[in-house]
């Protein structure tokens, strides 16, 4: 292997360490932080698979026995065979800065497309009813921020908003108090899947509950800003350019944590907003509680919320719009949801005759409730219906 040209003009990496270079060069190119965790996971778990080798001294070889290893042993995904490799192409490529004759022929997996679960307008109510709150994540003074628990709802006020405006969970976790407009009915999602912003419709019904839940948030806010704490995390450096804004009311999380806890790249103490997997655990609760057989996640709500619409008669690039989807091939995906019944196609097992062909109706719907009361009813009935 030889330099690249391309990625030579990416300045010289500052750290000494592996991985600390592929943090280095993750925050230069401004990828996200959850790309960076999990670009350095896999690079991790590369060089422990090969007793910890550095991957200069490896090729086409070493990498195609760890992916190997992962989708014929660990059986992953075909989505995580394709993070894996990009996360191994990027260190070689960016960080090692050296060409790969060989990446041609690496096998790439092929995706396959699976029909999303969609609940109900029945099942999402019964979801949201079962959604328990704690007092509320977002407030409840210095007591609530000092508790220990865990649980940081609203999770019912956050799962509505899911429901009700097809955000993405991390998009719904984020948005900040400037971003919710009461007067135009608006909430601004600020750089979602692919960084880019779009707005979405505040639903009527969560204009009160989401006032109250901006209230207790502030009340969290006044107690960080009366402890000197620092402000929230900024993104693109204006914390440097502009050194105030953290600690505004502006600026601070709609979904707010009771816990204060500590920034990973910074180190400053400050408050996070709820966390994914808090809600995603109370989601999973409440899907328990309702019996439902669909295994559901909180991102099943943005797939009910486009194919609900569809299903409303709104056109598919009005859908499009709302879901952020860059082409309108990928929101076409929920038009398959919408053939009921194999695209409504009467299955032949319902036009054989007798005895296959199905009950008009069933003698046991006009039976009394107690069979022994009524002195014509066949024996053979009462038997059936004690079985029951």
């Amino acid at each position: 292997m030889k330099p690249a040209s391309a990625p030579g003009l990416l300045p010289p990496l500052q750290s000494s360490r592996l991985l600390d270079q592929v943090r280095e060069r993750i925050r230069y190119l401004h990828y996200s932080g959850r790309t960076e965790e999990a670009y350095v996971h896999w690079v991790r778990a590369f060089v422990r698979f090969h007793g910890l080798r550095h991957p200069a001294d490896m090729g086409a070889s070493e990498v195609e026995a760890f992916l190997s290893w992962l989708a014929g042993e660990r059986q992953v995904a075909v989505a995580t065979h394709k993070q894996a490799l990009a996360a191994l192409i990027f260190l070689y490529q960016r960080v090692l800065a050296l060409e790969l004759p060989w990446l041609g022929e690496i096998g790439r997996p092929k995706s396959r497309v699976r029909l999303p679960v969609v609940l109900t307008p029945d099942e999402v109510a019964r979801v949201l009813a079962a959604l328990e709150d704690d007092g509320g994540g977002g407030g409840g003074g210095a007591a609530a921020a000092n508790d220990d628990s865990d649980r940081a709802g609203p999770h019912r006020l956050l799962a509505q908003l899911l429901y009700g405006t097809g955000m993405r969970i991390m998009e719904g976790l984020r948005l900040r108090v400037k971003d919710v407009d009461f007067e135009r009915r608006a909430l601004v999602v600020r750089e979602g899947k692919g960084a880019k912003d779009r707005i979405v419709m505040l639903p009527a019904t969560l204009m009160v509950p989401l006032r109250a839940q901006l209230v207790s948030a502030r009340t969290l806010w006044l107690a960080d800003r009366d402890s000197g704490r620092a402000g929230v995390d900024m993104p693109h450096a204006l914390d440097r350019k502009y050194p105030r804004a953290g600690a505004s009311w502006s600026w601070f999380w709609v979904f707010p944590h009771r816990r204060i806890s500590v920034d990973p790249r910074s180190g400053v103490q400050r408050r996070h907003h709820v966390l994914e997997q808090t809600f995603q655990r109370q989601f999973k609760l409440a899907v328990e509680r309702t019996g439902l057989a669909k295994p559901a996640t909180p991102h099943t709500l943005r797939h009910s919320f486009a194919t609900h619409l569809l299903q409303s008669g709104y056109d598919i690039r009005t859908v499009q719009e709302l879901l952020g989807h860059a082409d309108v091939s990928t929101t076409m995906i929920y038009t398959h949801v919408l053939k009921l019944g194999g695209g409504a196609v009467r299955s032949p097992l319902d036009a054989l005759p007798p005895p296959f062909a199905p009950l008009r109706s069933s003698p046991l719907s006009c039976m009394p409730l107690d069979p022994t009361s009524s002195p014509t009813t066949p024996s053979s009935t009462v038997a059936a219906t004690s079985a029951f």
